[in-house]
């Protein structure tokens, strides 16, 4: 218990410091205690992660109950299995090392402390949400990164842009943050319990249980409640069409970028479906609904990062898509495959955005990838690095991305979901549109002719060690990882009964028997579809971009409504925008003018003090000052009183 307790709290003590006392302890003194604190929590969570590999018992305990009202326990505890331990070092891992790497990115800014206390918060409230035990403590560490997140995109607050992008990245997840507790509410409502191992056992039995949404329309109980949850899990995993916020919180410092987008925040949602296997494995709508989605986001936001011109762009794009693809792998019940996805991609997308920010400081944060080029020469760890964790997110044969990509494309293609065969192709020739992308970034900011002014090319040069260490740190497992994790994660049942999956749904069972090991899956890998389709998207990417560079604006020429289309992103933003938002400004234009101006001031206020004043008025004439009018009155109310008795007592 204690050293649960010590890896949720250290990053919290460490935020409070920061936080708090930033001008007390300095800079050296808030980066050196998120530090600490971060790697406390770290170095406690690969301890959790080992005993848990050495057959430690799966840790369910209460750790303080707020209040217990008409039988229903709301507490916060924690739930550490192999599942939760995985998560945990993922989380803690990738923090750490964004820590060590904002030292000399933020090295200049005035917000340093507070950036240090921001990150550490957020590490925090995302352990709170992978180690809890029930749904209250989910949905407080649930919103707690969506508020942290919120500050971070919008840390530099004197930029329009940078506010724009928060609050839209907060009204968006509202919106699925809404689905989600609707979510929560009918798991309640069945199962009377927010305690997940008490709903998990009830899971068969919800199954069976139906509720009418419409009059006259039978839902099945566990059906609309997965699909609420995944609606939550759209917003906060940025899955089309609630995906509109994450490319625009770009805007945030780059460290940042990292953390919300590789391992922590945008992942949330894809462990909570893992986590919530026990009922997904009994609505087939919901996994076909996440299949669809999923395969839909994977393809389709990867097509939009071929035409970014932003180098966080490009990578935030990926990051969409893999994510996308995270989704089908839990739609098609491979959950253990998508949650390998999710480990190797938090690894080399944390490196892709740390190194593009290399580079954006070494061209004095310009961020325009066609002002580059030629930066292989002036950056070299950066670019082997960014080399590296390019040919993870292609999944080039022998990284890890190759072997956790790979598996959940042979496992979609194994699954008989309806909708599994449309997630397939999605994501297959996702494969080619990622190495296009991908390697178009590479060769445009690394490879070709320099681009940029006298000025900027004479002051190019590396970064230093706290930013290029992470980036090698990142590097070792985004290439080796995949070969470690692929027998216990796809072979030998490591998540055991973290993860349940139904027998009929169990696409990931025949692994075993096709498999021996990760030399075997990389020499039939060699001979898949992905490969080759890797292969020629890396080749289309020099063609385009090294040999015939004009080509890109030749085709935006030959079909502009086509590349305007793509520009605008599907139209996605200019509808929000259009319609929600400017529908709900529209909305509380009317109920202000006619609610509140009319109804309320007009009417119930000032309507209410002219009736007052115009009686009043009337009454006081009544006060005239003669005796004998003051006597007439009492004479003719002493005749209304008496006539009134009589007639009433008759």
């Amino acid at each position: 218990m204690n050293i649960y307790l010590t890896v949720v709290l250290a990053p919290l003590a460490a935020a409070l410091l920061a936080g708090l006392f930033g001008k007390l302890i300095g800079r050296a003194g808030a980066h050196t205690v998120a530090i600490a604190g971060v790697g406390l929590a770290f170095a406690l969570s690969v301890y959790t992660l080992i005993q848990q590999l050495a057959g430690a018992a799966v840790f369910n305990e209460t750790v303080y109950t707020w209040m217990v009202l008409d039988g229903l326990t709301m507490e916060v505890g924690f739930l550490v299995d192999r599942l939760t331990a995985l998560m945990m070092v993922v989380v803690t891992f990738v923090s750490l090392m964004v820590h060590i790497y904002t030292i000399g990115y933020m090295c200049d800014d005035p917000g340093y402390q507070r950036f240090f206390s921001y990150i550490s918060l957020f590490t925090f409230a995302m352990l709170m949400l992978v180690m809890a035990n029930n749904f209250m403590q989910l949905f407080f560490g649930w919103e707690a990164v969506g508020v942290v997140s919120y500050l971070l995109i919008g840390f530099w607050y004197t930029k329009p842009t940078a506010i724009f992008a928060n609050m839209k990245a907060f009204l968006v997840n509202r919106v699925g943050d809404f689905g989600f507790i609707l979510g929560i509410a009918t798991v309640l409502y069945f199962t009377g319990s927010l305690d997940y191992a008490t709903v998990f056992l009830q899971g068969e039995e919800m199954a069976g249980k139906t509720m009418e949404l419409f009059p006259g329309q039978v839902w099945s109980a566990v059906s609309v409640a997965c699909i609420l949850l995944f609606i939550g899990a759209m917003g906060k995993s940025a899955q089309m069409p609630l995906h509109v916020w994450l490319p625009d919180s770009m805007e945030g410092p780059t460290p940042i970028s990292a953390l919300i987008h590789a391992a922590t925040m945008v992942t949330a949602g894809v462990f909570m479906v893992a986590r919530m296997s026990p009922l997904f494995e009994y609505s087939d709508t919901a996994l076909s609904f996440i299949l669809i989605v999923g395969g839909t986001t994977a393809l389709f936001t990867g097509i939009l990062g071929v035409i970014q011109t932003d180098i966080k762009r490009v990578v935030a794009y990926s990051t969409l898509s893999q994510l996308g693809y995270m989704m089908v792998g839990c739609g098609a019940s491979a959950y253990a495959a998508g949650i390998f996805h999710l480990m190797t991609h938090a690894c080399f997308k944390a490196l892709l955005f740390l190194a593009a920010g290399s580079a954006i400081i070494a061209m004095h944060h310009d961020q325009d990838m066609r002002n580059m080029g030629g930066l292989k020469k002036y950056l070299p760890i950066t670019y082997w690095t960014c080399l590296c964790g390019s040919l993870a997110l292609i999944a080039f044969p022998g990284t890890s991305g190759f072997f956790s990509k790979d598996a959940l494309i042979e496992a979609v293609h194994a699954a008989e979901i309806a909708g599994s065969s449309y997630a397939y192709w999605c994501v297959l020739i996702s494969v080619f549109v990622t190495a296009l992308y991908t390697f178009r970034m590479v060769f445009m900011v690394y490879h070709g002719r320099e681009r940029m002014d006298e000025k900027t090319r004479s002051n190019l040069r590396e970064s230093p060690w706290v930013i290029t260490l992470p980036l090698i740190l990142l590097a070792i497992p985004s290439l080796l990882l995949g070969w470690v994790a692929f027998d216990p994660l796809l072979l030998d049942d490591y998540f055991g009964p973290a993860i349940f999956v139904l027998p009929q749904h169990d696409v990931l069972a025949g692994f075993a028997a096709e498999y021996s090991g990760p030399l075997q899956f990389f020499i039939h890998g060699l001979q898949s579809p992905p490969a080759w389709l890797a292969v020629a998207g890396v080749v289309t990417a020099w063609y385009i971009v090294l040999v015939r560079p004009d080509m890109a604006e030749a085709a935006a020429n030959l079909w502009p409504r086509f590349t305007k289309f793509l520009l605008n992103k599907y139209g996605f933003d200019d509808f929000n925008q259009k319609v929600f938002a400017a529908g709900s400004r529209g909305l509380g234009q009317f109920l202000w003018r006619y609610g509140d101006v009319m109804i309320i001031d007009d009417g119930l206020v000032n309507g209410s003090a002219r009736a007052v004043s115009g009686l009043s008025e009337r009454l006081r004439r009544i006060q005239s000052g003669y005796l004998y009018h003051y006597v007439f009155v009492m004479v003719i109310g002493m005749t209304a009183l008496v006539g009134w008795l009589y007639w009433g007592f008759d």
